[in-house]
């Protein structure tokens, strides 16, 4: 617990998030604003989404960083984006980046009572602690139509708190890790689908961890209730597969 006499936020808070990444964002969006261009992967599994969610549908990009590209992608594809994040100076350097987008400064974790055709997650999971997983998964839930479309990317291993910024500087930072049995487990509990969960290996110009791209659909009220309560269709949707642990040493952010 923080020292009740300290100005440091809660590490993994969002008022944490905006304190890190208002610090990182210029520097984040100069190593960064045209990653998707070296990522064939990534485009396919952008673009699948897309194509599932169907031109017009309102869909939010979940911390959506100072690049905006992801946004920019979808847009392109007929799809009513919103981009969000907790950080301001992050908003405000995608919308100069992507004029064409929208942006504005929200918490991903409370959009409950927004109504959605669909969401990415393109990383946003690692800035806070993994025991807010399941709270997460479910506001999503909560904000997403039935028949609605999720798409989560995020890195796998296991770590879970403080580290030095690995994009250089004094920054310390929050990063959490995930299995595919975690985020499998999490998005069923909450009411969706899981329609594909692949793990890919890292690109040469990426740090060695494994990727991991989960698509759902958001059941009906009934359908996630026989999920919960029928033990056999949980262990099918949330089926553990092998996952590399890094060290905080090599925890990057790098995508």
């Amino acid at each position: 617990m923080p020292d009740a006499f300290s100005s440091e936020p809660e590490p993994g808070s969002a008022a944490d998030v905006v304190r890190t990444w208002d610090a990182r964002a210029d520097h984040y969006l100069r190593l960064f604003r045209d990653e998707l261009e070296g990522k064939p992967f990534d485009l396919d599994a952008l673009n699948a989404f897309a194509a599932r969610v169907s031109e017009g549908g309102r869909v939010y990009d979940a911390g959506c960083g100072p690049c905006g590209h992801v946004a920019e992608l979808l847009t392109s594809r007929g799809l009513d984006v919103l981009g969000i994040d907790l950080s301001p100076r992050c908003v405000a350097l995608a919308r100069r980046e992507r004029p064409g987008c929208r942006f504005a400064v929200m918490d991903q974790q409370d959009i409950a009572g927004e109504r959605l055709d669909g969401l990415v997650s393109y990383y946003s999971l690692h800035d806070r602690p993994k025991r807010e997983l399941s709270g997460t998964l479910m506001s999503w839930a909560a904000a997403i139509r039935p028949g609605g479309q999720l798409l989560i990317v995020a890195k796998e291993g296991a770590h879970d708190g403080v580290v030095d910024d690995p994009l250089g500087g004094d920054l310390r930072v929050y990063w959490a890790e995930f299995t595919e049995y975690e985020l499998r487990a999490a998005a069923g509990d909450a009411g969706f689908r899981i329609d594909d969960c692949t793990v890919r290996e890292s690109y040469d110009s990426e740090i060695p961890t494994r990727r991991i791209y989960l698509a759902a659909t958001r059941l009906g009220l009934l359908g996630a209730e026989r999920r919960r309560a029928d033990p056999s269709v949980r262990e099918t949707s949330a089926r553990r597969r092998p996952f590399v642990q890094l060290s905080a040493a090599d925890a990057g952010l790098d995508h």
